[in-house]
């Protein structure tokens, strides 16, 4: 499986709200990038069986 990184969202980010220099930004892997954005604390994407749990749980209505 291969992962695909956001390379213009991580320069985005580490240039503007880290305010690294262009060779700092390079120097970093992307794991210490992530870090560093506070990413790790971030919890796994839904799945197809919590968003199908959601549904049921909060069916949308028409409007009356």
């Amino acid at each position: 499986m291969s992962v695909r990184l956001d390379w213009p969202g991580m320069l985005r980010a580490g240039l503007s709200q880290l305010r690294l220099t262009p060779a700092q930004f390079w120097a970093l892997t992307p794991v210490e990038l992530m870090l560093m954005l506070g990413l790790e604390r971030a919890g796994p994407p839904m799945g197809r069986s919590r968003l199908d749990e959601l549904v049921r749980a909060f069916p949308d209505r028409k409007a009356e």
